[in-house]
């Protein structure tokens, strides 16, 4: 249990009620006090305390000053005499339980081991469950040791289970093929790897590279060789992913001799965990080189194209000029001489110049096309048929049918030379062929027969293949993130509806919910309409301009007096505080090493050491520094290989994210309420783009910032504590980073307000946030572009002041002919069937179409409309969202302060290890933050301090400061110490 309580919390947990206090009567002052103690911590935990220290001081004085007694007395209570025997018998006959015997533990175990431990993951969930289990059978809790050895034992009876049903389902040839992953191939038997005296297991576990030909077939034939090996299909359908996960995560920090050394079932059951993952994973990875591919051949011929056009056009100025004095002279010249009568006018340089660019205007589309045929047949193609023949292709939209049948056309002619379809052939081309590249693809032969260009075709279906595999419409069969569409549905959502709709806060009937939307826009225009002539910073445009809003930009606050001086004074008190200590004393009163666990199930280390090589790990990662400086730099002698040993089995993605829950949790815990304001609701979203390696699928090119890298996308709350993270590329959505955030920070905090910029919101968005129950508040920078929607037809004349700048009314029947679809979308979000990218991914400008994007899209529109006419009406929101947006620059300018190793570049091409590093740099930012929290609270409590802060000053104070803190280290200068350079 806890030991620090806040005021808030003592009186939810620790107040007697008067059913409570009437067991207190006739006893003695000590036994009172005593009493109540066992009775509220038997309540808040379900067990009895074995020791005083068991129970936090803070709450036997708030229960000792209900019972208006001394909290000393409770040094006197006797522990283990008859009245502690007694009153431990009458509080468990008040709550109904009984104490544990041995039975009760084996039914716990097999709990455990049938309905928690095949479904939930994570050490501290399981812990939880069981728990709930005893609570709910009312039985008292065994102490923390039992429950912890109880755990273990159920987790090694499922292992044990998991083990023996997953090789029994494997047939005699794929253990074999299993083992063998695990042997050194000879280059006769397989070619899948580059690397000399290196097992197959080993070649599989590295990531997707550069994407080139080298790479392409390295991929391809990583998955003939995981398809080779034949699992079942449901060869885990009893458990879930996570469970799978786990088992992978576990046989991949571990060295090939150590996997041989495992028992045959558990070894198998390993390597079939991490094939089948593995499997899903590069099947993904295949798709991603081939939305690169088709991608890459477009675009390099646009530029090809353009360069050409460049260096060969010289645009003429004055062209109308030049063709009126040609027409003069020809009109009063009719019977002249071209050379003689034009060229004085305009010579002929300028002439072939004018010819020049109009023949590249008009030939833009056909030099794109030919440079393209030309790169693809002699680069790209030796690649795209293997990529097409190893993935498989479905769709469950008949419109996207005509390409499905496009590719299998391409497969049979895969091998032959011609470069024309035969022309009996049936070539699907509506739906397939954009029309502006018909023409390019339609030719005629020496007997006027029309007859369609292979290549040029191939290339059109690969266009058409990744609209449709960006929208996912077209699916591709054993992915994860390209998977069927309708498996990121809940399955069960028909059975629960109820449940789901509950769960989400919406009315079951669609008109209701219209009626309630419908609601809000009308009272928002009104109020909007009504306000607008006092609103002197916000001014309507006429219609026949491109701009429909003129805002005046906000005035600055005034600059806060004093808080320079309390920097100041914490600079003085905690001068050139090292950054590892701040780390340290955060996890000394917050415990976050404890969830760090092994990935292998065994921990030999003593916690101590435990303890202090994880923080030096998790210092080296956040701070980009690396694990061989920390070892070097290291008092107690912890070598690289102890520092890498510890990264690899108990550093994880899981892990981390607990760990930064623990902090944020506290922080929002400990803050005092005066000084930060009532418990936030809102917190602010954006990315910070990082520089990091490029030799793997996640790092981009940013368009706007230049440079290779990665985005990390911040969720931080407005007083600079960030609850969530996450890794994107720089071309992913940030509308579904977004709600990923919201939904997933599993943070004490409540959000119901998110700030964003323009690239965190889009009309989906804002209907899923409407949807969610989140408020979705954007900082626009096309302000004068946006548009107002009406609530409805028939009354043109209503909102006279906004006329200007209304448009058509909202369609409110499409809403309700699919509002249990969006619904569904909706609770799939909240649940995480599939992550957000994947489901938003339908929902874009390449699926105009869909229905239910169209309805998202009315929606978004009625949900935007209601935040601009509060947002052009209030300048009170407008600082709002400004404040809260300043707030992650300001979390991002600390970033690079924190992050200074390696010139500030993620230095991995694995994909997890960017991941690790990311959450490593978020846990050690917050741990700055709550330490420093403590910091001004520390100074601010004291005497001369009361009252100084003005309300400018409370509304600037943020924990992100650093001017006292040292993340370098220490340099000890020794002037008689030298370095040996002579023998």
């Amino acid at each position: 249990m806890k030991h620090e309580w806040a005021d808030e919390e003592l009186i939810e947990h620790w107040t007697i009620s008067e059913a409570e206090a009437k067991l207190l009567e006739n006893k003695t002052q000590i036994g009172r006090l005593g009493f109540a103690v066992l009775l509220k911590f038997f309540n808040l935990t379900a067990r009895l305390p074995r020791q005083a220290a068991d129970v936090p001081l803070l709450a036997v004085s708030f229960i000792a000053k209900q019972l208006k007694s001394s909290p000393g007395l409770w040094n006197h209570y006797e522990w283990g005499g008859r009245n502690y025997v007694y009153h431990r018998q009458e509080i468990r006959a008040f709550f109904g339980f009984r104490k544990t015997k041995v039975s009760d533990v084996a039914a716990a175990v097999e709990y455990l081991r049938q309905d928690i431990l095949p479904q939930i993951t994570g050490f501290e969930r399981q812990l939880f469950d069981l728990g709930e289990f005893f609570r709910r059978t009312k039985i008292e809790l065994p102490t923390p040791n039992r429950q912890e050895r109880i755990l273990r034992s159920a987790r090694m009876q499922f292992e044990k289970q998991l083990a023996s049903e997953t090789t029994n389902q494997l047939e005699l040839e794929s253990r074999a093929k299993l083992l063998k992953l695990l042997e050194i191939p000879d280059d006769a038997e397989t070619k899948a790897t580059t690397r000399q005296n290196q097992p197959l297991f080993s070649v599989l576990k590295t990531d997707v590279r550069t994407p080139n030909l080298k790479q392409v077939f390295a991929e391809i034939e990583k998955l003939e060789l995981l398809r080779s090996l034949e699992l079942p299909i449901d060869l885990f359908a009893s458990v879930s992913n996570k469970v799978v996960e786990n088992l992978r995560r576990r046989l991949a920090v571990e060295d090939v001799h150590e996997i041989r050394r495992h028992p045959l079932e558990l070894k198998l059951t390993l390597l079939a965990a991490f094939a089948r993952s593995r499997q899903f994973e590069v099947t993904d990875n295949l798709v991603d080189l081939l939305l690169y591919l088709i991608h890459k051949i477009q675009i390099r011929a646009e530029k090809r194209v353009e360069q050409e056009i460049m260096r060969e056009i010289k645009r003429v100025s004055g062209k109308q000029e030049l063709l009126f004095r040609l027409a003069e002279t020809a009109v009063a010249n009719p019977d002249g001489v071209v050379r003689e009568v034009l060229f004085p006018v305009v010579n002929e340089q300028t002439l072939q110049d004018l010819v020049k660019e109009y023949k590249a205007q008009g030939n833009y589309q056909r030099q794109v096309s030919t440079v393209m045929r030309a790169s693809y047949s002699f680069h790209y193609r030796r690649m795209t048929p293997y990529l097409l023949q190893s993935l498989k292709f479905r769709s469950n939209n008949e419109k996207h049918r005509p390409v499905i049948e496009a590719l299998e056309l391409i497969s049979s002619y895969a091998g032959k030379s011609s470069r024309f379809f035969r022309l009996d052939e049936d070539v699907p081309l509506d739906g397939v062929v954009k029309k502006i590249w018909l023409e390019q693809i339609l030719e005629l032969d020496e007997r006027g027969r029309t007859r369609i260009d292979r290549q040029k075709y191939e290339i059109s279906v690969l266009q058409a293949l990744r609209d449709g595999l960006r929208c996912k419409e077209i699916w591709v069969e054993q992915a994860r993130r390209f998977r069927n569409p309708d498996e990121d549905l809940p399955t069960d959502f028909a059975h629960r509806r109820e449940n789901y709709y509950q769960a989400l806060s919406q009315p079951l009937s669609a008109t209701e919910f219209i009626r309630g939307v419908k609601g809000q826009l009308e009272s928002a225009l009104s109020q909007f309409n009504d306000a607008l002539p006092k609103n002197d910073k916000v001014q309507l445009l006429l219609k026949n301009t491109h701009s429909h809003i003129a805002l005046s930009p906000l005035e600055a606050n005034i600059e806060p007096i004093n808080l320079k001086r309390l920097k100041k004074v914490i600079a003085a008190r905690w001068r050139m505080t090292n950054l590892l200590d701040v780390l340290k004393e955060t996890d000394l009163r917050t415990n976050f090493t404890e969830s760090f666990k092994s990935a292998t199930g065994r921990e030999t280390l003593s916690g101590e050491k435990l303890q202090r090589r994880l923080l030096l790990c998790l210092y080296g990662l956040g701070t980009n520094t690396g694990l061989k400086r920390m070892s070097s730099g290291a008092a107690e002698g912890e070598n690289y290989a102890d520092l890498l040993y510890l990264r690899q089995r108990f550093i994880t993605k899981d892990a981390l994210r607990t760990a930064i829950q623990q902090v944020v949790n506290a922080t929002l815990r400990m803050r005092r309420e005066s000084l930060w304001g009532e418990g936030t609701t809102a917190c602010a979203s954006d990315s910070k783009k990082f520089a990091s390696y490029d030799q793997n699928l996640r790092t981009e090119w940013h368009l706007r910032y230049g440079g290779r890298g990665v985005m990390i996308y911040w969720h931080v709350e407005r007083r600079a504590t960030c609850i969530y993270s996450q890794l994107k590329t720089c071309s992913s959505s940030e509308a579904a980073a977004m709600i990923e955030g919201l939904l997933r920070h599993q943070t004490e905090m409540e959000v119901e307000k998110n700030y964003v910029d323009s690239h965190g919101q889009s009309e989906v968005a804002f209907a899923f946030c409407h949807l969610l129950n989140f408020q979705l508040m954007p900082r626009l920078k096309a302000i004068h572009k946006q548009k107002l929607y009406r609530p409805g037809t028939g009354k043109s004349d209503d909102y006279p002041h906004l006329q200007t700048a209304l448009s058509r009314p909202i369609n409110w029947e499409l809403i309700e002919r699919q509002y249990d679809q969006m619904v569904k979308y909706a609770t799939a979000l909240r649940l995480g069937t599939a992550d957000t990218e994947s489901i938003l991914r339908r929902f874009t400008r390449h699926n105009l179409q869909h229905p239910t994007y169209k309805a998202l899209a009315e929606l978004g529109k009625a949900a935007k409309t209601i935040f601009l006419c509060g947002y052009l009406g209030s300048e009170g929101v407008r600082r709002e969202i400004h404040e809260g947006l300043n707030i992650v620059e300001l979390w991002n300018a600390v970033n690079d302060f924190i992050f200074f190793g390696k010139g500030g570049e993620i230095a991995s091409n694995n994909l997890e290890e960017q991941e690790i590093t990311m959450l490593s740099l978020h846990l050690l930012q917050i741990s700055l933050a709550y330490v420093n929290t403590l910091m001004i609270q520390q100074v601010l409590s004291e005497a001369e301090w009361q009252n100084q802060l003005t309300e400018a000053d409370l509304r600037a104070l943020t924990p992100l400061i650093f001017g006292h803190i040292n993340p370098y280290g220490t340099f000890n200068l020794d002037l008689n110490e030298r370095i040996q350079l002579e023998p």
